[in-house]
């Protein structure tokens, strides 16, 4: 009964000093809402990066060269490292095609594909005075399997024309639009043939599928909505073939959901590195996605955290605000106070007053300041073209611990009233 009593009485003071409340609240307001918006946005990061790594396959395998830390020793018996000195991997250093059928042989259980690919280089589909721009790629069958690519026409390559090193071609379904102008029949484009420029090389390719074509930031570009070039993907022979190449620089591993993926990937290093046993130069690195998006997420949420802190520090400023605006007040209300002793009130009683008081303060504070962080974070986030996610836990932190600022910084003001002389009290003008 008391409690309420005390909120009661908290809650007169407020609406008596209307003004004065909201500029002793403001600190508060402010450091909340910036903690709130800055969790959120960084939880909506967060969550957008780890969904995207996650898409291209949580429990995949990056598998590539690592140059090799060596070691040479002087006349003397002392040893010095070469770390500094960077080589260019090259054709001999490549995986060959048969290290990577002798590791699906030997782990076919574990091994679901084998995803690589192979940049041929930027050109343009010419259909008379119609254009699409391109950047040609090949892929491996276990590409897409890696990949979140929407298939919205046609199919994805057979193994036929992946060992034939077939003329075939996935296109995006904007390169559709600028041929056959825009709404035009996907189906239509499927089974057509198309002229392509390649680095001043024109090759002939049979389209047998669209994919809708999704802007990312990586894909981002200045050019315009026409001339935005779109991946054109071919057969990963063909591309060898078109550059004259053999080896896989690296690729990625498609594993058994139930695998382990740390283990395997660590399998995977041990293995590989059997063929680079005397290479001078480089040695096989193997990661799991799995790993990558652990590691990611926990450096994001540390950023995070750590720019939450430093704006926090405006609740340290709102809480020397309330801490003030209560001396104030209770200088104000001396004779409230001698007159409330004099009757017999106790010292606890008087103290629960005014730390209740301050609690209020810092409670309305919170709760307008968790609104406006809400409103802010969701705003931004949509800036960034990320979904919202508004943080539970700091909302639920940021509203306890302004309750504890009430505390903390009203308890000096409060412990002071209690302590006051009730005649000195009585007397105070």
């Amino acid at each position: 009964m008391m409690i309420y009593e005390n909120i009661r009485l908290a809650l007169f003071s407020l609406k008596a000093n209307k003004m004065r409340a909201l500029l002793t609240m403001l600190g508060i307001i402010i450091g909340i809402a910036s903690v709130i918006a800055i969790m959120t946005v960084g939880d909506s990061m967060t969550m957008y990066v780890t969904d995207t790594m996650s898409s291209m396959g949580a429990s995949n395998i990056m598998v590539g060269l690592q140059q090799k830390t060596r070691e040479d020793s002087t006349e003397s018996g002392l040893s010095f490292s070469e770390g500094n000195t960077v080589a260019a991997a090259s054709e001999e250093d490549y995986f060959t095609k048969e290290m990577l059928e002798n590791y699906c042989t030997t782990y076919g259980d574990s091994v679901i594909a084998i995803s690589a690919s192979e940049a041929v280089g930027s050109g343009q589909i010419q259909d008379g005075d119609l254009y699409a721009n391109i950047s040609a790629q090949g892929v491996s069958l276990g590409y897409f399997l890696t990949q979140d690519t929407t298939l919205l026409a046609g199919r994805f390559f057979e193994e036929r024309e992946t060992n034939e090193a077939s003329m075939v071609a996935i296109i995006s379904d904007r390169a559709v639009e600028n041929l056959l102008g825009e709404g035009a029949d996907l189906e239509e484009a499927v089974g057509s043939i198309l002229q392509v420029n390649i680095g001043d090389a024109y090759y002939q390719f049979t389209v047998v599928g669209v994919y809708e074509y999704e802007q990312t930031i990586m894909s981002f570009s200045t050019a315009s909505y026409r001339d935005v070039a779109t991946n054109f993907y071919i057969p990963l022979t063909t591309a060898k073939e078109m550059n004259h190449s053999e080896g896989y620089a690296q690729f990625t591993v498609v594993t058994s959901p139930s695998e382990d993926a740390d283990r395997f990937a660590s399998v995977t290093e041990q293995f590989f590195n059997t063929y680079y046993r005397n290479n001078r130069d480089f040695e096989v690195s193997a990661f799991s996605m799995a790993s990558m998006v652990e590691s990611m997420s926990g450096m994001l949420s540390t950023i995070t955290t750590a720019i939450a802190v430093i704006a926090g520090i405006a609740l340290l400023v709102g809480g020397i605000g309330v801490m003030n605006i209560m001396l104030v007040s209770i200088t104000e209300r001396t004779r409230e106070i001698g007159t409330r002793k004099a009757l017999g009130a106790p010292n606890s009683s008087i103290r629960l007053q005014f730390i209740v008081e301050a609690i209020v303060i810092c409670l309305i504070g919170g709760m307008i300041g968790i609104v406006l962080g809400i409103v802010l974070g969701v705003a931004a986030a949509d800036l960034l073209g990320t979904p919202a996610s508004p943080s539970v836990s700091s909302i639920i932190l940021s509203l306890t611990f302004s309750m504890a600022i009430g505390v903390f910084f009203g308890y000096y003001p409060a412990n002071k009233a209690a302590k006051m002389d009730p005649i000195e009290a009585l007397r105070y003008e």
